[in-house]
């Protein structure tokens, strides 16, 4: 009965608080007028919510147990008066990958939050989509109590403390509230995770059952807000100096532009004309500059391109902007054959050194590459016919890639034993769907898998806002899960998942989410029956595929068409049926699914094929052995 009184009590001062806060106009206005200037005596979790407040995070997707009772009530009270926004979510992975990608597509911070126990291991798998890309999420998951009473239901079951945080604080940063009064030292450090201006990641807030509703006196202002960092560039000048001069000696130069590229576009396009440098993409920053540039050699690396490679295996120079090195993107540290300097222009101190024989600019991308082109501008640099000639090879090689292309995408459906009928490729079929994309101004996502690896050989971006190639982590069921982002979003983009069958079945709960929460969006389903990124790896290694493919029919138009609201189509086995399906699924206003069997075999057109080198299977003593023999 004491304890029914005492949370009747906090339930009304949260009602009243925030009752005042909206009749102010807002949280921004209720800490102008100086309502926060005095001590209030709230609940730990209602002081959170405040907190996160001034820190602009005032969305919020949720699964509620018995871990999360008393975030819940608070978050409901403030709902109520329309100072948040809180969205049910039927899958923790789901609802990690929809905070990702309204931070990473829309630039909206939100928080996840979940229960105890196995709710939170879910929602901290799913996080690593955002630490590794860098996209700063909020993370909120309930924890033992701090008493020690016993063990609690869906701890972890060892007489250690701790445990939850000590997890998360291996993915990224975590704190545990175990004492209520450091919540402000939590936020100022979640701020400086999620805030974070070059690397941003998820920040886990760990909330004990039994500190949620324990009541704090708190002053609101005191709160930590975002501190905005100035973009920095070297302080000295003599690094500067040094890669100008590399730049001078060197006419044959290859510009590698990483995920942190993004953002930079103009930067990096002004840097690679004064240069006379090719620029290769990495998966995540199609786009950086336009597809059609003539010094844009499109991906590289061990899924790349015939002229992205190219350009990697024939440079001397390497220019790295924003990239982390990431395996598949440079060849398992093998790409770059005939390079004997690097420059590598990067915020953090860790990736700037990936390289030996490196000439390091530590700093803001923009601001770094602006220091380097004023040392450049103003005058012819030596060598020019050899620039030139290197620029008109590199060409010579993307007039090839692109011939490659045309061929893929042009050609029929060919005649596949699973669905013993001719199918189109997945080439081709992707082809369609990106068109459609770009002529139709929609966000495209891609899901892990082989939809992925052929998908950013294939999209032809002019910007790079229009695709999000989550290669960090390649996570599986990340592009259909992230569409619920839309749904949340101030400014919502029509957005279309590119997915595999494989990838659609590890989080299909988004056709019910999608519906209960008023998405606008298409699922385009690839249908191959089959892990093929994985059976094409195992056949290029072993000559033998094991375990990647089944014998289950699935109709997944009826599937899909089974959830009230889901419009559900059959693409086809034409480019045209494919653009009416599509047409129809974006005149519908709510989630659609087009399903499109495709084909899987041995005949060369149903692949955009690989052209590097990778540290996996029976080429790792190749690779190995390659490696230790590279200078940089």
């Amino acid at each position: 009965m004491q304890q029914t009184e005492v949370n009747s009590h906090a339930d009304i001062s949260a009602a009243r608080l925030a009752g005042r806060i909206a009749a102010a106009g807002g949280f921004e206005q209720a800490l102008a007028a100086g309502l926060f200037s005095t001590s209030h005596r709230v609940t730990l979790s209602e002081a959170l919510v405040l907190g996160l407040l001034k820190q602009g995070v005032r969305k919020y997707f949720a699964i509620f147990g018995h871990g999360s009772t008393a975030l819940a009530e608070t978050l409901r009270v403030y709902e109520a008066q329309g100072l948040v926004s809180v969205w049910q979510c039927r899958n923790e992975v789901e609802m990690a990958h929809a905070a990702t990608v309204l931070r990473w597509a829309y630039g909206e911070p939100s928080a996840v939050v979940t229960s105890i126990g196995p709710g939170a291991l879910q929602a901290m798998a799913g996080s690593l989509a955002a630490a590794s890309n860098g996209i700063g999420v909020y993370h909120i998951y309930g924890d033992e109590t701090t008493h020690g009473e016993g063990y609690n239901m869906q701890q972890v079951p060892k007489p250690e403390q701790m445990l939850y945080g000590r997890i998360t604080a291996l993915m990224g940063r975590s704190y545990v509230l175990h004492t209520p009064d450091a919540l402000r030292d939590a936020l100022r450090r979640g701020a400086a995770t999620v805030f974070h201006d070059f690397k941003a990641g998820p920040f886990y807030l760990l909330l004990p059952i039994n500190t949620q509703p324990k009541e704090i006196d708190i002053r609101i202002e005191t709160l930590p807000s975002v501190t905005p960092i100035a973009p920095s560039t070297p302080a000295t000048t003599a690094s500067l100096d040094r890669a100008a001069e590399l730049i001078r000696m060197r006419p044959r130069i290859v510009v590698k532009a990483g995920g942190g590229s993004r953002g930079h576009s103009e930067a990096v396009q002004r840097f690679a004309e004064l240069c006379g440098a090719a620029i290769v993409l990495s998966p995540g920053s199609t786009g950086i500059v336009p597809d059609d540039h003539p010094q844009n050699m499109h991906v590289g690396g061990s899924k790349g391109s015939i002229s992205g490679n190219w350009a990697m295996e024939q440079a001397e120079l390497l220019v790295v902007v924003g990239s982390r090195g990431v395996c598949q993107s440079d060849c398992s540290g093998i790409g770059y054959p005939r390079v004997t300097d690097v420059i590598n222009v990067n915020a953090d101190l860790d990736d700037v050194q990936h390289y030996n024989n490196t000439t390091a600019l530590q700093g803001d991308v923009t601001a770094v590459l602006a220091a380097l082109a004023a040392r450049l501008e103003g005058a012819s640099l030596p060598a020019e016919p050899a620039r030139q000639a290197w620029l008109d090879q590199c060409l010579a090689e993307k007039r090839r890639w692109s011939a490659f292309k045309k061929e893929r995408f042009a050609a029929a459906p060919i005649l596949d034993p699973v669905w013993a009928r001719p199918v189109l490729t997945q080439p081709s079929a992707i082809k369609v769907v990106a068109d459609y994309c770009k002529a139709n101004g929609a966000l495209k996502l891609f899901d892990a898998g082989d939809v992925q690896a052929n998908g950013f050989q294939i999209v032809e971006d002019e910007r790079t806002d229009d695709t999000i190639t989550e290669s960090g982590s390649s996570y599986m069921g990340f592009a259909v899960s992230g569409l619920l982002a839309a749904a949340a979003a101030d400014r919502p983009r029509y957005m279309v998942a590119f997915t595999g069958d494989g990838s659609f079945m590890m989080n299909p709960q988004i056709l019910i989410d999608g519906i209960q929460h008023g998405l606008h969006a298409t699922i385009v389903l690839f249908d191959n029956r089959r892990m093929a990124a994985i059976t094409s790896l195992q056949l290029a290694q072993y000559g033998r595929e094991f375990r990647t493919n089944d014998g289950v029919a699935v109709d997944y138009v009826r599937l899909a068409g089974a959830v009230d609201g889901v419009l559900a189509l059959d693409g086809g086995t034409s480019p045209e049926t494919l653009l009416d399906a599509l047409k129809q699924a974006h005149a519908h206003r709510g989630l659609s699914v087009v399903h499109v069997p495709v084909y899987f075999g041995g005949d060369p057109l149903a692949s955009m094929g690989a052209y590097g080198s990778w540290n996996v299977g029976n080429w790792v003593a190749d690779v190995e052995e390659a490696y230790r023999a590279a200078i940089i």
